[in-house]
């Protein structure tokens, strides 16, 4: 935390409080302990007290440690600002009080990163459902929606689920939700399970560039490669 401003100016504190993204997605009120707050006090000029006893240096102020309650404003990012009014350093003598900025950190989240409004997640399907197709479960920021995976789904594809990112908190903007769908290669295979699979690949056999495209695009790229490397 810092104080801001030069001598005599209304003065300004700068804090900090940590948010998750469900905070951002709905809004909430947030505690939050200001850094060395200067409360306004009653005080007698010159005394050097603030009239209960207590040292001001005849200043006419005396710290003290408050908690504030700040409302975290829906689709708030991070290193965004929020402003209260009079909640900053008081000034010297009964002078004006100054503000108190509120910076917000995000927290990681587990299953989301979020750039600017929209959210992006990585979605892990088995082998099977990117060949066959299927449907998913798909968690968002107000509850689960399906996610339609057709089939011949290649790993990397970007699923777009609209409106289901973060509210924009400078317009009415809602950003959208984007799956990232990764195939995994299943691990742990018992004896019998690897023999079936040695028994598709051999039924794609002599076409395999029909089931397999990417690949053998790959593989005339590589061969063009070394036939112009040895030319």
């Amino acid at each position: 935390p810092a104080v801001v401003g030069a001598a005599h100016a209304v003065a300004v504190v700068v804090g900090k409080v940590d948010a998750d993204l469900e905070e951002q997605r709905h809004g909430q009120r947030k505690r939050h302990p200001p850094p060395d707050d200067i409360g306004r006090v009653s005080t007698e000029r010159g005394t050097g007290t603030d009239g209960h006893g207590h040292d001001c240096s005849g200043q006419g102020r005396v710290r003290e440690t408050r908690t504030l309650s700040v409302k975290i404003p829906p689709g708030v990012d991070n290193g965004d600002r929020i402003r209260l009014a009079g909640e900053g350093e008081a000034g010297a003598n009964g002078g004006q009080t100054g503000d108190l900025y509120v910076e917000v950190r995000v927290r990681p989240h587990k299953i989301f990163e979020r750039d600017r409004d929209d959210l992006y997640c990585e979605v892990p399907i088995s082998f099977s459902m990117a060949a066959l197709g299927g449907q998913l479960e798909i968690p968002t920021l107000n509850g689960q929606v399906k996610l339609k995976i057709p089939p011949e789904t290649q790993s990397g594809r970007l699923f777009r689920l609209k409106g289901k990112g973060v509210r924009s908190v400078r317009s009415s903007r809602q950003g959208d939700l984007m799956c990232r769908v990764q195939v995994e290669t299943p691990v742990k295979l018992s004896a019998e399970q690897k023999e079936l699979l040695k028994k598709f690949e051999k039924s794609v056999g002599s076409n395999s560039g029909k089931h397999n495209p990417r690949a053998l695009r790959w593989m005339d790229s590589v061969r063009q490669f070394f036939t112009r490397a040895t030319s």
